[in-house]
């Protein structure tokens, strides 16, 4: 019996035209959000209140649909909460924003966390990794700082803050999906 051997090894191509295209247009973004924070601020979360909106209609329609797989009552709070929440912020967009503060620091924070994992990663198969750790390492500073701002200051910090974070992502994106052939060996 004669006992084969496989190569392992995968190659991929990092880098192509939509991956460029989508870096600059994340850089854009975050250079327009950073020039105007309150709009971009206004804009985050108006999008945050349609998502709450559609995720109660959603949750609602589901309640009426799956009347055998459970209680019917708490499927329909859930979905009146989320529809309710996403009619306060559409609303009030600037109440929301102070809310939406919060929401957005645990978020930029734990998506800092996994690009810095991800960095570490990346470093054995991209000479630009480093770009992404610093945006991760960023974004996990920012993530603490909107914990810690005071409310008044939600207004123009969400925008700002998700203008850098914008920005780093493009240019991270950019630099390291420099269209290069890398061999991942297993």
């Amino acid at each position: 019996m004669s006992v084969t051997e496989y190569d392992d090894t995968d190659e991929q191509v990092i880098g192509s035209g939509w991956i460029t295209a989508i870096a600059i247009v994340t850089i854009v973004l975050g250079i327009i959000a950073i020039a105007f924070p309150f709009f971009a601020t206004i804009a985050s979360t108006v999008l945050f209140g349609w998502v709450f909106i559609f995720a109660g209609i959603a949750q609602i329609a589901y309640a009426f649909q799956s009347r055998g797989a459970g209680k019917i009552v708490w499927k329909m709070i859930l979905g009146l909460l989320y529809l309710f929440s996403g009619i306060f912020v559409m609303i009030n967009p600037i109440e929301g924003a102070f809310a939406f503060t919060i929401v957005l620091g645990i978020t930029i924070f734990l998506q800092g966390m996994i690009q810095v994992s991800l960095a570490f990663q990346m470093r054995w198969l991209s000479p630009n990794w480093g770009w992404m750790l610093v945006s991760g390492l960023i974004g996990i500073i920012f993530g603490i700082f909107v914990w810690s701002s005071s409310p008044l200051s939600a207004v123009w910090l969400i925008g700002t803050l998700i203008g850098i974070n914008l920005l780093f992502d493009g240019i991270w994106m950019l630099t390291l999906h420099s269209g290069e052939k890398v061999t991942i060996s297993r």
